[in-house]
């Protein structure tokens, strides 16, 4: 019997985790999906939970009902590639003989005052703790410090949902810079109609208890702040002596196995992947493609196969704008802007797929359903 120990429980673990356990049913396989939470972890909707929504919950054991895969409920204390084993923080020592290793990344830390004074979304109990924050408020600041999707999803959420705070972004660039240029006015329009201030080219020093400190010495004062401006690897890897890059993931070849352990395979924000046009940012719309890819990897391994490489290409920008407005910007495989966008109501239809999308795929998973060559076509790779 082959042991496949699956860390992380989010989009790409599960897809792995599924993926695997129903392609190597039959040839001995056995699939451990290791979580810290029961909970599934709808990052794709953090923001809304911060703004003080309640999107549906899922537990794990109901997304892996009836799949086969063993749900394990622990966190990931440390990691022995040579031994091949892994112990949770309760002492457990879990053996395995092939690791899918899907445990995401955390926020970057390293600006003085974050690991203090500002909220983040590494977690779903830290936007809960947002959302606390923000509704005991009854006036006052509330900084967004990051103009990347998060950021901008964040700060026009929390502005139509209270609309008695005054919402600051803060970027070094241009929000939606990434966009076209129509996509991209449609953006400014946004922020401006919900009331948001934003201000970019500007850089955070340091965060504060009350505000956050800017470059020339400005200081602005906050009664939140939350950080969305920039993620990196858990420590974990490097510290178990994983080849990682310059943010802690790690480096893997085409087929998402670490260049230092091949037993081991990276996916999803965890992992630095190469594609012809560059290193993969972290996306659902990558991760996901990602996990099913480590799962075919793993049952074309166990049949004595050579794996094929890993292709990916991006396909959209999906940005909502509150919960009535919204604008996607369709892409490049490298992820560059294409001159489609879309709008208004069609373009919140379509930003709710995706962000409910991941529930009908597991479920298509576990019936064996999901082709993973269906994601490069959709990507445009085909």
């Amino acid at each position: 019997m082959t042991h496949i120990l699956v860390l992380g429980a989010g989009y790409t673990g599960v897809a792995a985790a599924l993926r695997a356990a129903r392609g190597t049913r039959r040839m001995g396989g056995k699939v451990t999906l290791v979580n810290a939470s029961p909970r599934f972890t709808q990052r794709l909707r953090l923001h809304q939970t911060a703004a003080g929504q309640r999107p549906a919950e899922h537990l794990l054991a109901d997304v892996v009902a009836g799949s086969g895969v063993e749900l394990v409920l622990g966190r990931v204390a440390a990691l022995d590639p040579a031994a091949r084993e892994v112990r949770l923080d309760d002492g457990r020592v879990l053996g395995y003989d092939k690791l899918v290793y899907a445990l995401g990344a955390v926020t970057d830390a390293s600006v003085p005052g974050v690991a203090e004074h500002a909220y983040v979304y590494d977690r779903h109990d830290q936007a809960v703790r947002l959302a606390e924050r923000l509704g005991s408020l009854t006036g006052g600041t509330v900084v967004v410090a990051g103009g990347g999707l998060t950021g901008v999803e964040s700060a026009t959420e929390i502005a139509e949902s209270h609309p008695r705070l005054h919402v600051v972004l803060l970027s070094r660039g241009r929000p939606g810079a990434m966009m076209g240029p129509a996509a991209r006015m449609y953006l400014d329009k946004a922020l401006e109609r919900l009331g948001v201030e934003v201000r970019a080219g500007v850089q955070v020093m340091k965060v504060l208890p009350g505000g956050v400190e800017l470059a020339g010495g400005e200081h602005l004062d906050a009664a939140a702040t939350l950080w969305t401006a920039g993620t990196r690897g858990l420590p974990l890897a490097a510290e178990s002596g994983l080849s990682v890059d310059t943010r802690g993931r790690i480096v893997v070849d085409a087929a998402l196995r670490s260049v230092s352990h091949p037993d081991v395979y990276a996916v999803g924000d965890a992992a630095a992947v190469s594609q012809p046009f560059g290193v993969l940012h972290g996306t659902c719309q990558s991760g996901v493609p990602m996990g099913l890819h480590a799962g075919d990897v793993l049952t074309d391994e166990l049949r004595g196969r050579t794996p094929r490489p890993f292709r990916f290409g991006y396909f959209h920008q999906p940005l909502s704008l509150g919960r009535r407005d919204a604008v996607i910007q369709f892409t490049r495989p490298d992820d560059s802007p294409r001159r489609w966008y879309l709008t208004g109501r069609l373009a919140v239809a379509y930003k709710e797929t995706v962000s409910s999308s991941p529930f009908p795929t597991f479920r298509m998973l576990k019936r064996g359903l999901v082709p993973v060559r269906a994601f490069a076509l959709t990507a445009g790779l085909g």
